[in-house]
């Protein structure tokens, strides 16, 4: 798996998230496992029944019984596993109450982690522990980041939270007062000539740093006064770097210092990228719209039919949608249908198919079969098709172009139909 992380993984694995987040037990009743790539399994049951013995000293009766069945059902799907994981295994039990004290139901989620686990936890608490796997919803991508003025430069890489000062150079450029004997003109043309010099130095540097990083995403250029727009308008950096240039930051100091500047801002600045790429996506989708190039097409129904022809390039999906697909199946014939409705009247939906006679048989024996999410469903076709599959947010005008105006679901074909 590359370490980018598709706009769909991180969609998934955020909605699992805030589903885990929601959960809440009677005291310390919900148990948060997480076990890194290299464990044994067999080790791992073995604390988990040493645990179990710990917990058997839990005085009131509801919690001991709840944290010890809890244990056994994570020892349970643990032996599901042969071995851990190449990323590690996560997992997720408790009794959480269902509607009031004594309504307790036990619930089980097992999370395999789209990047390796650092982390060997075992914990018991009215929550489950979710913040390790949070880290992987922030940017993993690498960006480069250099800090100049007249008097040096840092180049540094930022990867997640991880930041690494690589290199620091001085200018050698003389301070703007001549020294005694020299015509100011002379001066003038040295220093200009050290500035230039310096300028060639950094964009080398930068050249070695900066261009072997596979997964560098952007470069952030920051420092105190103007040297650094004079330093960017030069052409003295790659065209290859300069093409990634996010921002340009003023900051109040160099070196460490003004790189933990930039790195302070950063969050900001890299949430904008993913508002750009957005904007970027559904500004296509719209041009094919509007110079009808018969290669965009929107809505349930259309899109559907075009992922089925295996017609899609890119499918576009608003991560606002709340809609659901549900399978109802007669048992008496067999018969099945499907339609889509909002994800809140499957309730009353599942209510009213109760006593309601099959359209084909006239029985009424009609039932749920299958609920699935439309956002899940239209992302598992476009990636059985080869499809890209991006989830925008409502966040940026585009986003909300794309749900308002287009039902929130969209494709940019390979051909005409």
């Amino acid at each position: 798996m590359a370490s980018k992380r598709t706009s769909l993984e991180k969609f998934r694995l955020k909605r699992e998230l805030n589903t885990l987040a929601s959960k809440q037990g009677r005291g310390t009743e919900l148990v948060s496992l997480y076990v890194p790539p290299g464990r044994q399994i067999s080790d791992v049951i073995s604390m988990l029944k040493e645990e179990w013995g710990t917990a058997s000293n839990i005085k009131s009766n509801t919690t001991r019984k709840n944290v010890q069945d809890a244990i056994v059902r994570v020892i349970q799907r643990l032996k599901l596993f042969r071995k851990v994981p190449d990323n590690g295994l996560v997992i997720f039990c408790g009794a959480i109450p269902q509607n009031g004290p004594g309504s307790e139901k036990l619930e089980t989620y097992v999370v395999i982690p789209l990047e390796p686990v650092r982390v060997y936890l075992y914990r018991c608490d009215s929550k489950f522990h979710i913040e390790h796997l949070q880290e992987f919803l922030k940017e993993k991508e690498t960006y480069g980041i250099i800090v100049l003025d007249s008097s040096g430069a840092s180049f540094a890489t930022l990867r997640g939270r991880r930041l690494e000062i690589v290199r620091d150079i001085t200018s050698g450029i003389p301070g703007k007062h001549r020294a005694g004997g020299q015509s100011a003109r002379r001066f003038e043309r040295l220093r200009e000539a050290r500035i230039l010099d310096f300028f060639k130095r950094i964009g080398n540097h930068a050249d070695e740093i900066f261009l072997p990083i596979e997964d560098l995403k952007g470069m952030m250029i920051g420092g105190p006064g103007p040297t650094k727009y004079d330093f960017e308008k030069g052409g003295h950096l790659n065209y290859m770097l300069k093409e990634k240039i996010i921002e340009t930051i003023d900051t109040a100091y160099t070196g460490e210092h003004g790189v933990e500047e930039i790195v302070e801002k950063a969050p900001e600045i890299l949430k904008h990228v993913r508002y750009v790429e957005e904007k970027r996506i559904v500004q296509d989708f719209l041009r094919h719209i509007g110079h009808d190039t018969g290669l965009a097409t929107y809505g349930e129904t259309e899109v559907r039919k075009a992922l089925r022809m295996g017609m899609v390039e890119t499918l576009l999906l608003s991560e606002a949608l709340d809609i659901t697909r549900i399978t109802v199946k007669c048992t008496s014939c067999d018969s099945i249908y499907s339609e889509t409705m909002k994800s809140l009247e499957i309730p009353s939906s599942e209510e009213s198919l109760s006593g309601q006679a099959c359209a084909k048989c006239g029985v009424p024996t009609l039932q749920v079969t299958e609920k699935k999410e439309i956002i899940e469903e239209f992302a598992e076709m476009a990636e059985d098709a080869g499809a890209n599959v991006e989830v925008l947010s409502i966040e940026t005008e585009e986003g909300q172009m794309l749900k308002e105006a287009f039902g929130g679901i969209a494709a940019i074909l390979r051909f005409k139909p």
